[in-house]
């Protein structure tokens, strides 16, 4: 790996890994018999789901037991407030017992449970309060007060209807109807979400696992040094091949700042980046993550599911917008070199791309083997599943980087004294692997519970349409208007709660109100993915650029605010595909459905004329070009951007028109040598 030319301090670090938890809770560290009690445990839900990845196993069993799982594990791994961390109380048994005679009792009931949904018995109302408090406890436990909060709002909702103003009102529904179908039904908790969270969430955060624990990241981050390093804009390029790399199997914003930015920021600082700018980067990169192909967030299993079609469809949809964020990126990278003055820098490396490559090439091969599974015809379970099953075989081509030590049966640890085979194994990647992949998406699982209940509420009520209704009322039928509503609601949804909640909650809420005015579901659906992913990057929730001005030691608003500078001119892409019938074409559906409306060259014209309008807006936003920008070309670069952006023959020549007189005045202010 590329030598750091400085340190990030441990107190940076520790700080970082604060915001870490604020995004995956603040577990519990155990230790002696505690600790492997946890481990078998979650390396048993692990093992569980990858035997119901291979077999066949009930819809009515897995998601129960999944629920089950994840909220036994994280009332023990998560306390009850700071002061009981690294213990485990007496109530944190109870609850964990109970999250067990919860799903037992609806096991044991069998198909007379589900018949009587309608009119059901005191034993049952009583186990499905109990299963809704867990869940909200388990949620404020992961995630803090605010979805917990929310998800109450919408159960009083649906219990006081008749009470609630026009055009709000409804007939209202007693505890007994509304248990009938949060609990009893496969409509609430056990809906949607759940059951994206048990067939497919938790088997991508074990395959990310799997290349975590054998050296996947380490690798992708000495090789984005190493292909990038030297040039001037090397230190910018750096992060954004290694963020694109370590977050495409991870989904995970925050956790893909911080692990680039502990590296990275030593190089970013000394090529000249100041500290803002440098976690703004970081954060930006990070937010790439849950937006890039092959896992992308754990909101994008929902969008396949919630359309019903399959996720390798996702995936192709997510290609062009992907690349046209990280063309802004590049873009953004290229322009710094100018700003900042950088000059070409060189740092050691341990190892030149093709030597890393000669070593850990089969790292690539576990990337890109989902979608080749996928592509073979395996459905998304089975293809993740071999995908892990194929990390794991071939991480034992290195003895660095496999997952079980090869001296397992030696009888002696690397020190060469005595250790038993079982305390070599329970410390081995493999099981840390197995481990992790439980206890790292145990917030998300929980989240996943609780937008059941706000999603069988909505169902229940209709409130969906009723609030579609009112958005269109209020745009006065624009979709413009209606895109840029719902743009906002998802923004402001996700000030709030996870990107995996925010999205759940408007698919649900304000999707109708798009599809309603003749936007396609695929791209409606999309687009408010990408505002919720906004979430990671909006106070008072930006985890990300908070987490990376820890490292940085920059202020954490003025690095959120460098953070939006860097994305913004991406997240305007997805008015194209909702306001224009060409630009839906951008998404790139593999069943050829979004490619109806248009043809290959305007699906080109539209991705350029993107392209062009992302460049004009990083241009106008950083305030350079080829040079300083003066305040009329600034103001030209940013009315070109949006114009561009804007679907329209009419916007298109605006924009061009304006991009090249901008360009044109930068040219003439050029110093002649440099035209030489």
């Amino acid at each position: 790996m590329t030598a750091p030319m400085q340190a990030v301090s441990a107190e940076a670090l520790k700080k970082a890994e604060e915001f870490v938890e604020a995004d995956e809770g603040a577990a519990n560290k155990f230790k002696g018999w505690l600790a492997v009690a946890i481990t078998l445990a979650a390396v048993l839900m692990s093992a569980f789901h990858l035997y119901t990845a291979y077999a066949i196993v009930p819809t009515q069993t897995l998601r129960p037991v999944h629920v089950g799982f994840v909220l036994f594990l994280s009332f023990l791994v998560f306390p009850v407030a700071n002061r009981y961390r690294h213990r485990i109380m007496w109530w944190d048994l109870l609850a964990s017992a109970m999250a067990i005679a919860v799903v037992v009792y609806l096991m044991q009931g069998g198909d007379d449970f589900t018949d009587r949904n309608t009119a059901p018995l005191p034993w049952d109302i009583f186990f499905g309060v109990a299963l809704i408090l867990l869940i909200m406890e388990a949620m404020r436990r992961t995630n803090g007060w605010i979805m917990p909060a929310i998800t109450a709002c919408f159960i009083l909702y649906a219990l006081l209807g008749p009470q609630l103003p026009a055009p709000w009102t409804h007939k209202g529904y007693e505890v007994g109807r509304l248990i009938g179908i949060l609990y009893m039904t496969l409509e609430g908790i056990y809906g949607v979400a759940v059951d994206v969270s048990s067939s497919l969430i938790i088997l991508f955060t074990i395959f990310g696992a799997f290349l975590q624990y054998s050296g996947a990241g380490k690798f992708y981050i000495d090789f984005s040094f190493s292909a990038m390093g030297g040039k001037p804009t090397g230190a910018g390029r750096t992060v954004v091949l290694a963020s694109f790399l370590l977050g495409g199997p991870s989904g995970s914003g925050v956790a893909t700042t911080v692990t680039l930015g502990a590296v990275a920021y030593p190089m970013l600082a000394k090529v000249g980046y100041e500290k803002n700018a440098a976690g703004g980067l970081l954060a930006a990169g990070g937010l790439g993550a849950i937006i890039s192909p092959p896992v992308l967030g754990a909101a994008a299993f929902l969008i396949a599911e919630f359309l019903k079609i399959s996720y390798l469809n996702v995936l192709l949809m997510a290609c062009i917008p992907t690349l046209l964020f990280y063309f802004a990126l590049f873009l953004m990278v290229e322009i710094d070199a100018r700003k900042y003055g950088m000059g070409d820098t060189v740092f050691d490396q341990v190892d030149s791309v093709w030597v890393l490559t000669r070593k850990y090439w089969f790292h690539f091969l576990s990337l890109v083997s989902i979608i080749v599974f996928m592509m073979v015809g395996y459905s998304p379970v089975l293809s993740v599943f071999w995908a892990t099953v194929a990390s794991f075989v071939t991480s034992f081509l290195r003895r660095d980087t496999s997952l079980i030590p090869y001296d397992l049966f030696s009888g002696k640890n690397s020190q060469g004294q005595p250790e038993s085979i079982w305390r070599k194994l329970l410390q081995s990647p493999f099981i840390k692997a197995m481990e992790g992949g439980s206890i790292s998406m145990l917030n998300v699982a929980a989240t996943c519970a609780g937008a059941g209940i706000i999603v069988g509420v909505v169902g229940l009520t209709g409130l969906g349409l009723k609030f579609s209704t009112i958005v269109i009322d209020y745009a006065g039928g624009s979709l413009l208007l209606t895109a840029v509503y719902t743009a906002l609601v998802v923004w402001i949804v996700g000030l709030a709660v996870p990107v995996t909640a925010s999205y759940i909650i408007c698919a649900v809420i304000t999707a109708p109100a798009l599809i309603k005015l003749g936007v396609p579901d695929f791209a409606a659906h999309m687009f408010i993915f990408y505002y919720a992913v906004l979430s990671e990057v909006s106070p008072p929730t930006a985890l990300s650029p908070f987490a990376a001005a820890a490292i940085t030691g920059g202020d954490p608003y003025k690095t959120t605010m460098q953070c939006w500078k860097y994305t913004v001119p991406a997240f305007l892409v997805p008015f194209v595909f909702v306001l224009d019938p060409a630009g839906q074409g951008l998404l790139l559906m593999g069943s050829m459905k979004a490619l109806m409306a248009a043809s290959w060259w305007s699906i080109a014209q539209v991705t350029l004329t993107c392209a062009l309008g992302i460049a004009a807006l990083a241009a106008g936003f950083q305030g350079w070009a080829w040079l300083r920008t003066t305040l009329a070309e600034r103001c030209m670069f940013i009315v070109a951007g949006f114009a561009l952006v804007y679907p329209g023959a009419v916007a298109d020549l605006i924009g061009i028109a304006l991009v090249s007189m901008a360009c044109g005045m930068q040219y003439l202010r050029m110093p002649k040598t440099s035209l030489t």
